[in-house]
């Protein structure tokens, strides 16, 4: 054989082994997955609830009007410290003055009726004694005389002449019983004026009174909407009253945040928080959970479940105050703030990354055990006709695809708490295990068995999520 034939057979069998162990690679290149990867490692947790809100006194009071009235003074200016009993305010209270003089006089003049009702039943009781003393005497004579009458030593005009005297004198008894009875009817009307009157007069001090305004703790006026010359009116059903202003008690400052219904079973009472305040960037003050709400307020509306008649399917929140243990002095209500409460705390505990968390039910798993390696297989099966058939197979079990000898294993797992970016694991992993953590894509239809290979540079946009 020609040596041009020789090297001619010689490239075609390299060439055709090339072709073959060129179509063997791309072959077995299309069974081989690309993904993230994470590891297994001890660390310490915090889970933390994060919600928004506003910066709040605990104590504040929004004071309104009482009465209705012109503003004659304001004594005091927006952001001004008061002391408590301090006059903030005073409207006009011409009429209110002068009713309060009227009643202060006529009670004087009822309180005089009354010493003089009580000096006329001493004087009844004084002639009632007399009375009964000029009784009691003209009836001894009498009684003296009929006896004196019945042996004959009197004359029949002198026995009838003591008869008649204590006659007179029953008579008299009587009529002084009457006048102290008269006496202290009138003592008693004279009492009962004094009463009424006095009565007027606290209702009539108590409107004067409400046209004044003093503060009813040490504070800050943190709003002040009316001005000298206005006028207020007081609160009826269904229309609220003129607000004056605002005092806060600044000494103790609160977050009052909105914490989501899904996270508020994980919030309690002392539990640390972290608080950010929008109006002081890059500065963390701290502070503890101290109120938690317990009715839900709908977040488009900003109404609690409590007030509204028909069922919302919409997000609910729950009002959740922080008080701060260290809040800056120049702090003021109604800044925008953020805390971030702690909730569970765990230290050197195993974690993997939130992402390497998966779920499949028990049907998928048994049939990846039965066909291993198909990353499309991993499709949930579809539903039978009877729903309530086999519920124990549509089961879901949370666990991670670990990656051992290049080959994907799903490993159950029992889950504690959640960090920002990790999650504790209680069971199930060892430490320095290789778990997958990406991408979404490829987790939602990775199954046992299938072979991967590593690349944890940056993901392709189109897998991300």
């Amino acid at each position: 054989m020609k040596l041009w034939k020789k090297i001619a057979i010689g490239i075609g069998v390299v060439v055709v082994l090339a072709i073959i162990v060129g179509i063997t690679v791309h072959q077995s290149g299309k069974n081989v997955v690309t993904v993230q990867s994470g590891r297994v490692e001890r660390q310490d947790l915090s889970a933390v609830v994060s919600a928004s809100g506003e910066i709040k006194p605990k104590t504040y009071v929004n004071i309104g009007a009482n009465a209705f009235g012109k503003i004659t003074h304001l004594f005091v200016k927006e952001g001004e410290h008061v002391r408590k009993g301090q006059v903030l305010a005073q409207l006009e209270n011409v009429q209110s003055s002068a009713d309060v003089n009227a009643n202060q006089a006529s009670l004087q003049a009822a309180e005089t009726d009354t010493l003089a009702a009580d000096a006329a039943l001493r004087t009844s009781q004084a002639d009632l004694l007399r009375a009964q003393a000029d009784y009691d005497r003209n009836k001894l004579d009498w009684q003296r005389a009929e006896s004196l009458f019945k042996d004959g030593l009197i004359s029949k005009s002198d026995f009838d002449s003591r008869r008649n005297a204590w006659a007179t004198a029953d008579s008299g008894l009587v009529q002084a019983q009457a006048r102290v009875s008269q006496a202290k009817a009138q003592k008693d009307s004279a009492d009962k004026h004094v009463s009424q009157n006095r009565a007027t007069l606290t209702r009539f001090a108590d409107v004067l009174k409400k046209a004044t305004y003093a503060a009813p703790f040490d504070g800050v006026i943190t709003n002040l909407p009316v001005r000298e010359g206005e006028t207020v009116v007081i609160g009826i059903q269904n229309s609220p009253g003129s607000t004056l202003m605002t005092l806060a008690d600044m000494s103790v400052i609160t977050a009052e945040v909105k914490v989501d219904e899904t996270d508020i079973v994980n919030v309690h009472l002392g539990q640390p928080a972290e608080v950010t305040i929008d109006a002081i960037p890059r500065k963390i003050f701290h502070g503890t959970v101290s109120e938690i709400g317990d009715n839900a307020i709908v977040r488009s509306t900003g109404v609690a479940t409590s007030q509204q008649t028909t069922a919302s399917e919409e997000a609910k929140d729950f009002k959740v105050v922080v008080t701060l243990t260290d809040p800056p002095h120049d702090l003021r209500p109604g800044l925008s703030t953020t805390a971030k409460i702690t909730t569970a705390a765990r230290s050197n505990v195993l974690a993997i990354p939130i992402q390497a968390l998966s779920v499949r039910s028990k049907a998928q798993l048994e049939q990846e055990k039965a066909s291993p390696g198909s990353v499309q297989a991993a499709a949930p099966p579809k539903q039978t006709a009877s729903k309530d058939k086999d519920k124990d197979k549509n089961q879901d079990v949370q666990g991670v695809f670990v990656i051992r000898n290049k080959k994907t294993e799903f490993v159950p797992v029992t889950t504690g708490i959640a960090g920002t970016s990790d999650l504790e694991v209680l069971s199930g992993l060892s430490e320095g295990d290789e778990v997958i953590t990406g991408s979404y894509k490829i987790l939602r239809t990775l199954r046992s068995g299938s072979t991967v290979k590593v690349d944890n540079s940056a993901p392709k946009k189109e897998d991300e999520t």
